[in-house]
């Protein structure tokens, strides 16, 4: 039983029509907030709708390009009269190669989503909140972020970046009662994951002390909980759910 609830709050959760976007969004509509959720494509937005509508929860599907100022404009227009007061940012991409194969392009593309995109879609909902003087602000970031990984120079870039952002805001917000945090995971079965082969998979289970891959529902754990007022005093921290496979 969920000891608190989220009866008044409206949580914007990117890229939420599938794995950890959409177990993030059932958590937090669960718990009673109000869910927008938001996909690339209209397809995607109805997915996020029907799922919402089939579980009994409050909410709806949206499109959203978090590349683009446009995009990001037009949906906080559209949300001027119910402006989120919890922000997920989970949307992402990946371009992986090399470092001297990967293109400018590439290296672009995935800067311009995973991390100017969360300083774009941030900054929209932050003028709101600080006149809220309540908010609480959660950015999926990565185990790479903080390990590195080959051929992801551009990804783990992007997932370190939105860590430092994130203490910086944080120091710059707290006093306006909004908390800023990262939620970090490591090795979990998604739609991606699942392509990988036995042995890919073998080689990352030797690497988890609880020999398990996670799943999104373990990552929504720990974003609920962030979101919640019992969170109300951690600001600034990344709280890295991996199994063990990295222990900061």
């Amino acid at each position: 039983m969920i000891p608190f609830t989220l009866t008044h709050e409206t949580a914007l959760i990117t890229g939420a029509s599938r794995g950890i976007g959409q177990g993030i969004a059932l958590a937090l509509g669960q718990a009673g907030a109000t869910v927008i959720g938001t996909a690339t494509t209209t397809e995607g937005a109805d997915k996020i709708t029907q799922y919402l509508k089939e579980h009994s929860l409050t909410g709806e599907g949206r499109v959203l390009d978090i590349a683009s100022f446009d995009s990001v404009n037009t949906l906080m227009t559209s949300l001027e009269k119910q402006m989120p007061t919890i922000l997920v940012n989970n949307a992402a991409i990946t371009r992986d190669n090399l470092l001297l194969r990967l293109s400018q392009e590439d290296w672009d593309a995935v800067i311009n989503a995973n991390l100017t995109g969360v300083y774009r879609l941030t900054k929209a909902c932050l003028r709101a909140m600080t006149k809220a003087r309540h908010g609480r602000i959660i950015t999926i970031t990565s185990v790479v972020g903080v390990t590195g990984n080959a051929g992801q120079a551009n990804y783990a870039a992007t997932k370190a970046g939105v860590i430092a952002f994130s203490k910086s805001l944080a120091k710059e917000v707290g006093s306006r009662g909004i908390t800023v945090n990262t939620v970090a995971p490591g090795y979990i079965e998604t739609d991606m994951t699942k392509k990988f082969s036995e042995e890919q998979r073998a080689a990352l289970l030797k690497q988890i002390p609880v020999n398990r891959a996670g799943t999104a529902q373990d990552i929504a754990a720990a974003v609920l909980f962030l979101a919640s007022p019992t969170a109300s005093y951690i600001t600034g921290e990344t709280l890295h759910i991996n199994g063990g496979m990295f222990m900061p």
